[in-house]
C-alpha cells in the first residue's frame, strides 16, 4: 500500500505492507533510528513518537493509519543547538543514564505538557508510567519534567 504522509515537517511517500508497524516505517524506511524498539506490545514506551500531536507507541500503529498524519519523532522535536524545553530540562537534570529509552521518555513528556502545563507529581506519574526505565531515573524525570513546565510555561 502506499500512503503519503509528513514526517518532522517534511511529506514523505511510502509503499510498505499495510500492517507493517510505523516503528518499522520509520526506523528501515525512513532512517530515522531515534525511535528505538523495546517490547513491540506497547508496553515499555520506547517506541513513542507523535501522531498529529499525541503520544502513541509507533510499534502499534500500522502503515495503513498513516495516510495524511502528522509524525514526529525525537529528531523533530529539537535540535542540538535549539532543544525542545523537555530536552533542555532532560540534559540539565542528567536524566539519562543508559540512554536507550530517553527517546521516548521525551516524546511522551512533550506530549503530556502540551496537554497539562502546569502538573502535579501524581500527574506526572501517571502521565509518564507507561515508559519504562530499567536505569530508574524515574525521579530525575519528574523534576524534569517540572523544569520543562516552567520552561514552556515562560
Amino acid at each position: 500500500m502506499q500512503a503519503t504522509f509528513t514526517v518532522n515537517g517534511t511529506e514523505r511517500q511510502i509503499d510498505v505492507p499495510e500492517d507493517m508497524p510505523l516503528l518499522w516505517v520509520l526506523r528501515d524506511e525512513l532512517k530515522l533510528t531515534g525511535t528505538k524498539y523495546g517490547c513491540g506490545i506497547a508496553q515499555c514506551g520506547a517506541c513513542t513518537v507523535h501522531l498529529d500531536g499525541l503520544a502513541v507507541r509507533a510499534c502499534q500503529v500500522a502503515a495503513r493509519e498513516l495516510d495524511g498524519a502528522e509524525i514526529t519523532t525525537i529528531e523533530g522535536l529539537g535540535t542540538p543547538a535549539a532543544p525542545h524545553p523537555v530536552q533542555a530540562a532532560w540534559i540539565e537534570h542528567e536524566v539519562a543514564q543508559c540512554g536507550y529509552c530517553q527517546s521516548g521518555q521525551i516524546m511522551q513528556a512533550a506530549s503530556f505538557l502540551d496537554l497539562n502545563p502546569a502538573p502535579t507529581d501524581e500527574e506526572i506519574d501517571a502521565a509518564m508510567s507507561g515508559n519504562l526505565c530499567r536505569c530508574g531515573t524515574y525521579s530525575r524525570i519528574r523534576a524534569a519534567v517540572h523544569t520543562a513546565a516552567t520552561k514552556m510555561g515562560s
